[in-house]
């Protein structure tokens, strides 16, 4: 999940960029590489923002994304 976050955050220009796009500080997303897992609320915009290429079970596998998507 790191290399994937970090690469994540190079598409989207910076820690600062990203931070930005959500409305965070850019020390909450190094937090996200520190925790482990991109919180479950942020996976699926990660996941349109990179149209696909990052899935949501690759940013938190604590969450059942299967059961998720079939809610949708």
């Amino acid at each position: 999940m790191e290399t994937t976050l970090k690469e994540v955050i190079k598409r989207a220009g910076g820690a600062t960029s990203l931070a930005r796009h959500f409305g965070i500080s850019p020390v909450s997303v190094y937090e996200w590489i520190t925790a482990g897992h991109v919180p479950a609320e942020r996976c699926p915009e990660i996941e349109r923002l990179t149209g696909g290429e990052v899935r949501c079970e690759e940013l938190n596998a604590r969450v059942d994304w299967a059961f998720v998507r079939r809610m949708k």
